[in-house]
């Protein structure tokens, strides 16, 4: 069974930092693309971050390029979200995914419903 763990989340100031786990078990997900997408109440689920299997290929939302990094562990089996810089309007609940190998060109999807496996969140909070 796949199970997708994220932890790291709290309060922080702005302009503050956190980092964000999140640790898949199940399978071996090392040629997974992994992301990030966040959600606010009342609006949608929104992308924020991809990487690729190898960790040679990043995308970022544009409203956090500069100042949020994904990277992965594939040993661990881990990918994480470095967030610095946190602004009130960074606050939501994140979610960490896993998108399946499908075919041979690696897609870093920007839509969350182009990934296959979730987390259950982990909440992140920056006051002002």
């Amino acid at each position: 069974q796949v199970q997708m763990v994220e932890s790291g989340g709290g309060l922080v100031q702005a302009g503050g930092s956190l980092r964000l786990p999140c640790a898949a078990s199940g399978r071996t997900f090392s040629n997974y693309v992994m992301g990030w997408s966040r959600q606010t109440p009342g609006k949608e689920r929104e992308f924020v971050a991809a990487i690729s299997w190898s960790g040679g290929r990043t995308s970022y939302a544009d409203s956090v390029k500069g100042r949020f990094t994904i990277s992965r562990h594939n040993a661990k089996n881990t990918v994480y979200l470095e967030m610095n810089s946190l602004k009130p309007e960074n606050t939501a609940v994140y979610y960490c995914a896993a998108r399946r190998p499908k075919g041979a060109i690696v897609v870093l999807a920007t839509l969350p419903n182009e990934y296959d496996y979730w987390g259950q969140g982990t909440q992140v909070t920056v006051s002002s």
